[in-house]
């Protein structure tokens, strides 16, 4: 049979509800005609009953202190015998003070024993239900009954890991539980687990977020596992119908839903859709596997669904997409930022001046970043022929990393380079650059070397927190005198910075070098210049640049924390 896709969730529900009707319509009228009787057939005699009191091969009754019913009647307790399991019949006892159910007495029960260690529930009538099972108490099970007196409802399936000491020794069993008002009594039936693979199936339904459902649509009964009940938040004792189901629909998947329980209600099988309800506020997203379980008509006389929630992945993938834009977006911005510092590079740190080899002085400098991604950092140098026949030399550090500590090198390096134009001492120069350092308002600091070398081949140089240059003579490098080294620049507003001499001799190689190649994390920073001193007299035969790319090449010097520039000079 197929139907027509409703267009609403109303119209999907009345759809369901004329199925149903019709099939029920279709049984009942099945089962008012009698069969008629095959030729030689014998009509046999009814089924005798066996209520207590006949005598008809039944076993006695078991006893009974119920006074619901008159003896010999029927009545509850009376249809205890054909319940396959364990069963009782319970009343509740009242706390004096608080009305609470404080235990239960056993009233009536059957003769079919849970556990080999357990007493069969008829020999315990006239006890107290934690006299008859002291576990109950400390396995909730007791809680759950008193609950189901008070409130009303049912107590489906509920797993008891039920242990007791008899004899001396522990005993434990895991029963299954169900249990409902009858009156103002408690009925209760268990049985054990049939097997630990009962036990791993209710584990491994919420492991896999998984659940199962049937739909009985000539009763109306509907049954949930608890996997199922806990994807929809439901109760397991109170299943939701398919109506219940097309409520909590979202919108847009009305026609998926459609089509899949109207392929189910035909009989075709197995139906497979994706489908989001809104539970409690949120969208779950759900798979839903339907098979129709026909009855002797052909026709779908139950409904069995598994569902499978997918809302935790669904989250999840929502969360690694987030993720993703937003590296996409770093890496985008990073990028442009390479761009950038790639051009600052080139305006920056450009290649030394083909004059520096006219007036006797071999140059070579290299930079590298702390930062893969990064061009520049906030280390620089500067080695330029001045107007006036002298030789600029400076190195420095502005503090930072990124665009905004290139920012700051670039003020720093073109004030030096403007403020060399003076004819000023590098003690002036240096006191000058403090000055502009201090009326920064990012407050950071920096740190550099400047002076220059006349035309007597004299460094005349100060020192503002940085590292003394080394000087290689004759294989052996040593700093210089840093007697009269100075503060941070930045650090002390108005301080005159002083001027150093060193005269240099054919064949000396100056090494002007930033703090990232001898500064390690939790070592003292004079055992790294030593470290580069000791690593420069090994590479006093090559030529500067040569000289540069071995120093940073050894991994006992550069370290990874910072960058590093290098600015050899070699008298010829």
């Amino acid at each position: 049979m197929s139907f027509p896709l409703p267009d609403n969730v109303e119209e999907l529900k009345a759809m369901i509800g004329r199925e149903v009707t019709s099939l029920r319509d279709g049984v009942r009228r099945t089962s008012e005609r009698p069969a008629p009787a095959q030729p030689g057939t014998e009509v046999t005699a009814p089924v005798q009953s066996l209520a207590p009191g006949s005598t008809a091969g039944a076993e006695a009754s078991p006893r009974c202190l119920c006074s619901t019913h008159d003896p010999g009647a029927t009545g509850t307790c009376s249809a205890l015998g054909a319940i396959p399991a364990s069963a009782v019949l319970l009343e509740p006892l009242y706390d004096d003070e608080s009305g609470t159910v404080r235990d239960f007495r056993i009233v009536a029960g059957n003769r079919v024993r849970s556990a080999d260690w357990l007493e069969a529930p008829d020999r315990q009538v006239g006890q107290r239900f934690l006299e008859a099972r002291p576990g109950a108490a400390q396995s909730g099970l007791l809680a759950a009954l008193a609950d189901l007196v008070g409130n009303g409802g049912t107590l489906e399936g509920r797993v008891v890991d039920y242990t007791e000491q008899r004899l001396g020794r522990l005993h434990r069993a895991p029963l299954l539980y169900s249990a409902a008002l009858c009156g103002e009594q408690v009925l209760a039936t268990w049985r054990p687990v049939q097997s630990q693979t009962e036990l791993l199936t209710i584990d491994a339904q919420f492991l896999a977020s998984l659940g199962w459902g049937n739909w009985d649509l000539l009763s109306g009964k509907v049954t949930w596992s608890e996997g199922l009940s806990r994807i929809f938040h439901a109760e397991i004792g109170m299943p939701w119908s398919l109506e219940q189901l097309c409520d909590a629909l979202l919108p847009d998947d009305l026609t998926a839903f459609s089509e899949f329980i109207t392929s189910v209600l035909a009989g075709e099988e197995p139906a497979w859709t994706r489908i989001r309800f809104l539970v409690v506020g949120e969208v779950r997203t759900v798979d839903l596997l339907g098979r129709p379980v026909a009855g002797t008509d052909g026709r779908p006389w139950a409904v069995n669904l598994v569902a499978r929630d997918l809302t935790p992945q669904i989250r999840s993938r929502r969360r690694l997409a987030e993720t993703e834009r937003e590296s996409d977006r770093l890496r985008r911005q990073a990028q442009a930022e390479r761009r950038v510092a790639d051009a600052l590079r080139e305006a920056l740190l450009p290649t030394l001046s083909e004059a520096l080899a006219a007036v006797g002085l071999t140059v070579a400098a290299s930079y590298r970043p702390a930062e893969p991604d990064a061009a520049v950092g906030g280390d620089w140098y500067k080695c330029r022929l001045l107007p006036d026949g002298r030789v600029l030399v400076a190195i420095g550090d502005a503090a930072g990393h990124g665009l905004e500590a290139v920012a700051r090198m670039a003020q720093q390096r073109h004030a030096l380079a403007g403020l060399a134009q003076t004819g000023a001492s590098a003690g002036e120069i240096t006191t000058w650059l403090n000055e502009l350092v201090c009326s920064d308002p990012s407050g950071e600091t920096a740190t550099v070397v400047a002076g220059h070398i006349d035309d007597s081949r004299t460094l005349h140089w100060a020192d503002a927190g940085h590292p003394a240059p080394l000087l290689l003579r004759h294989g052996r490098a040593e700093p210089l005198d840093a007697g009269r080294r100075g503060p941070l620049l930045g650090a002390l507003p108005g301080y005159g910075y002083e001027t150093s001499s060193t005269p240099l001799r054919v064949d000396d190689v100056l090494l002007l070098y930033t703090d990232g190649m001898v500064e390690h994390r939790g070592e003292d920073v004079t055992k790294g210049i030593e470290r580069l001193a000791h690593a420069m007299g090994r590479a006093s035969d090559l030529a500067p640049q040569e000289m540069i790319d071995v120093l940073l090449a050894d991994p006992d010097l550069a370290g990874p924390d910072d960058d590093a520039c290098m600015l050899a000079i070699r008298v010829n």
